[in-house]
């Protein structure tokens, strides 16, 4: 699977996750599959969404949604 390929597959199965309610789900779910590919598996996001996670800035479903699909 190409890297955009996986990326996408990652951002579907996290916003399934969020649609059902669980926030923290989500993020886990979008940490682990990312690190499932040779090309995602450093990506910036899991960094940046760790810091975002601890200080409470990805606490609500529509937060989380707009950076789990802000980024590529």
């Amino acid at each position: 699977m190409k890297r955009v390929e996986h990326l996408q597959w990652c951002k579907n199965r996290a916003i399934e996750i969020l649609n059902n309610g669980d926030i923290t789900g989500a993020w886990t779910s979008m940490v682990s599959d990312l690190s499932k590919h040779e090309e995602t598996r450093n990506h910036a996001a899991i960094e940046l969404g760790m810091m975002m996670v601890a200080t409470g800035n990805l606490s609500t479903s529509d937060k989380m949604k707009n950076f789990i699909e802000g980024f590529n």
